[in-house]
């Protein structure tokens, strides 16, 4: 591959260079009317001595030049290093893992997600000329990857999907296969597969019609179903034992294999029952391997070394210069070494410019291993050469809470949040900076903090059903609070009534006080059938959390 521009498209504004050009011709055409305005032209030239004629076209010419520098540095001029374009045949597979709490049961050792994870890893060794993504899914689905031939890349983030990564419980089968559908080519009518492994279980009516669909624009969906018919209880790692519904009893979470048979026949693909890795690892690539495949082109594993900081940097100078031409002829000399100081001082703005970059690149890189440590002190360096460099601050604010260290982690999101100006990015910052102050249950701040964060981008999702979780556990703490209250009042009521001397009889009659105890209890039957009738009639039934 060739240098090339990234975003060619912004290469249409070199149009202005000549509006621009227009524009000076028009100012130089006005200034000479206004001379002939004055007066005799020998007086005016003799007035106008000391004005140098060509300093204002040097002047324009400076500008004009940096400007199409300015453009063309946006423009991101690039050459490829490192690794080049990969070109092979082979389909795009997407894959679609459930990450639902049914997925922990242990009916499938270790447990289900686990084998699960082994399967596919197996799997993506197989399909070495392919490209895949990834989906995961529970209550909601999520892109955790997109199309790429990084097969590295595809097993670290494969290793990341855990039932923590999405917040909101379900089996959402319908929506994991429409966001895989999105990651494909549109245009292409074939060469596209859907790999859905799930246990199957409460899963959405529309998925058997959604494969359908998707088997008419071409799309070929195998699933996997792993757990056993009979079923097996959820461990819950965070209680140390198995999870129970809401009326203590033990959940059984079961597999659906008939759901996940209609699936995948309905998506002109075959349904596999896990029994083990080996087996269904076979089962599946011999099916992919019947497929018609492509020349597959992926630049996911392409570095490319950026230009657009020299070419600013000569922007720079011609600007300078141009602010140090006069228009008089006294001082038209510039002497030589200003000059060389400015073009010292430009090179190691270019150095300055380029210093974060690579510690914000190396950063990534220790990131992704997990090397929390070395990313923090690459990102520190980062901001320290540019403080207000947002992206450095927010991946150290990632570093840092990853670290434990949430206090800095906190400080790093603020100064993010404060120097990034668009307002899905700003809302993100914002968010993540919730997230830390809700998992160290400071309900009140984290609460503020995603009220900012939709205050900035209405439509950050996740920021609305963490700040919808936070309220409602808000409202638990307050409720346990008042109950708490009226329990010690009712305590200490009693214990001042054992304590006083006992109150004379009531002079209510026998009838009288059956009469009113009557009156009580029908009261309270009435409410009781009104809460009744309230709770038949809400909507909202409890949430399922597995």
């Amino acid at each position: 591959m060739t240098t090339q521009f990234q975003y060619i498209y912004l290469l249409w504004l070199l149009l202005l260079l000549p509006l621009v050009a227009a524009i000076y011709f028009y100012a130089k055409h006005k200034k000479q009317q206004t001379f002939k305005k004055l007066g005799d032209a020998a007086l005016v030239n003799e007035l106008t001595a000391h004005y140098n004629t060509t300093s204002f076209f040097k002047k324009f010419l400076l500008v004009w030049l940096a400007l199409a520098l300015l453009i063309v540095s946006i423009a991101n001029l690039r050459s490829p290093s490192g690794a080049q374009q990969v070109n092979r045949n082979g389909i795009d597979v997407m894959i679609a893992l459930d990450v639902s709490k049914s997925m922990l049961a242990q009916d499938v050792k270790p447990n289900r997600l686990d084998r699960a994870k082994q399967l596919l890893s197996k799997l993506i060794d197989q399909l070495s000329n392919d490209r895949i993504g990834i989906v995961v899914f529970a209550g909601k689905a999520y892109l955790q990857m997109p199309l790429t031939a990084d097969h590295a890349a595809t097993k670290m983030y494969l290793s990341a999907a855990t039932p923590e990564t999405i917040p909101t419980q379900g089996t959402v089968i319908g929506d994991a296969l429409k966001m895989c559908y999105a990651s494909f080519n549109s245009k292409e009518k074939k060469y596209k597969a859907v790999i859905l492994i799930t246990d199957g279980e409460d899963h959405d009516e529309n998925a058997v019609s959604i494969a359908e669909q998707m088997s008419n624009e071409g799309v070929v969906i195998n699933t996997v179903g792993i757990g056993s018919p009979d079923g097996a209880p959820i461990f819950d790692p965070t209680t140390n034992d198995n999870k129970k519904d809401n009326e203590g009893n033990i959940v059984i979470t079961k597999l659906n294999e008939v759901a996940l048979a209609d699936i995948a026949k309905k998506g002109n693909g075959n349904y596999t029952f896990f029994t083990n890795t080996d087996a269904a690892v076979s089962s599946i690539y011999n099916q992919l391997a019947t497929l018609d495949t492509k020349a597959v082109k992926d630049e996911s594993l392409i570095n490319y070394k950026s230009w657009f900081q020299y070419l600013l940097g000569i922007a720079l100078i011609l600007l300078i210069i141009e602010m140090m031409v006069s228009e008089l002829k006294s001082k038209k000399q510039m002497t030589f070494k200003p000059l060389l100081l400015l073009v010292f001082m430009s090179s190691h703005f270019i150095t300055i410019a380029q210093a974060p970059v690579e510690a914000i690149k190396k950063g990534n890189d220790a990131y992704k291993t997990n090397d929390f440590a070395t990313a923090i002190n690459q990102y520190n360096i980062a901001t320290q050469k540019d403080d207000k460099n947002a992206i450095a601050q927010f991946n150290l604010g990632n570093a840092l809470y990853k670290s434990d260290k949430k206090e800095d982690a906190l400080n790093a999101y603020d100064k993010a949040s404060s120097y990034l100006t668009k307002p899905v990015e700003k809302s993100n910052a914002l968010y993540n900076k919730g997230v830390v102050l809700q998992n160290d249950k400071k309900l009140e701040d984290c609460i503020r903090v995603y009220k900012t964060a939709l205050f900035a981008y209405p439509n950050n999702v996740d920021a609305r059903h963490n700040l919808q979780l936070a309220l409602k556990k808000q409202k638990e703490q307050q409720q346990q609070q008042e109950k708490d209250k009226k329990d010690q009042q009712n305590k200490d009521n009693k214990n001042n009534k054992d304590n006083q001397p006992q109150q004379q009889k009531s002079n209510l009659s026998q009838k009288d006080a059956e009469q009113k105890l009557q009156a009580l209890q029908q009261k309270e039957k009435e409410l009781q059938d009104k809460l009744h009738k309230v709770n038949v009639a809400a909507p909202n039934k409890p949430e399922k959390d597995w």
